[in-house]
């Protein structure tokens, strides 16, 4: 598992899917067990699209974790019925839900009932996260133990998209979206704040389709909103495979290292 190190950014590259799989079970075990040992929860939130499969493949049947305690949040969501095939929520019970015991009213979701309305959607996501991370009053932002991300062809990442104007968000924790450039337009999302206030940040990425995009974003300098995560006191890393990294070239570092 090589590891490039780019300014402060961790990326560990895997041959394959399977063992980038590996490297994820790993790397959440034990970033699991910290968060537990620390404040007996460990608050999560997850993306969509291919990150749920990939980290579920082999986690899910890790003896170690104890899901008991894990809090789960979404990073952005559709604003579309829980059984829907556009859910984010939907593909993480499939792929992870239904094969540990995470308690249910630990697993936040949109709350359905407000789909149609993404901006009393975000309000009440709000809601729940200042009801896990105390008062909004009393926290600027929560504090994530991890926060797992994907990027798009286009470098966004939750659902927070090249120039739009949600990339300018600096105090609300969760805003609505209703004219998404990638179906279906309505959606609410994590802001940066929250994201860059977490205490670890991983994206996801694996497969040619990646490498042009992820040789924009980590080898230049713009403001693609991938580009646009940067923890405050916190980790980032990558998680990608040969075929996605290929293109990489600003490393300062090439080796070995244990997660």
């Amino acid at each position: 598992m090589p590891l490039h190190t780019a300014g402060q950014t961790q990326i560990y590259t895997f041959p394959d899917t399977a063992a980038l799989s590996q490297g994820l079970d790993k790397y959440v075990a034990r970033l699991s067990e910290e968060g537990i040992k620390r404040h007996g929860k460990f608050a999560i939130a997850l993306s969509g699209g291919s990150l749920p499969k990939q980290l579920s493949a082999i986690l899910k049947d890790n003896p170690s974790v104890d899901f008991s305690k894990w809090i789960v949040y979404f990073a952005d969501e559709r604003c579309v019925p829980l059984d829907h095939e556009d859910s984010n929520y939907l593909l993480a019970k499939k792929e992870l839900f239904d094969f540990v015991n995470i308690p249910e009213e630990n697993i936040h979701t949109i709350n359905p009932e407000l789909i149609h309305n993404p901006e009393e959607a975000a309000e009440d996501y709000i809601s729940q996260l200042a009801a896990t991370f105390a008062t909004k009053d009393s926290v600027r932002f929560p504090v994530f133990d991890l926060i797992l991300l994907g990027v798009g062809p286009d470098g966004h990442t939750c659902s927070l998209f090249p120039g739009h104007e949600l990339l300018q968000e600096t105090v609300d924790w969760c805003a609505a979206i209703t004219d998404s450039p990638k179906p279906p337009p309505r959606r609410i999302t994590f802001t940066f704040p929250v994201v860059n206030h977490a205490h670890h940040v991983a994206f996801v990425a694996a497969g040619e389709g990646k490498q042009d995009m992820l040789h924009r974003i980590l080898d230049t300098h713009g403001d693609l909103p991938a580009q646009l995560v940067k923890p405050v006191t916190g980790t980032l890393s990558w998680f990608v495979d040969d075929a996605a990294a290929a293109k990489i070239t600003s490393t300062t570092h090439k080796g070995l290292e244990r997660l």
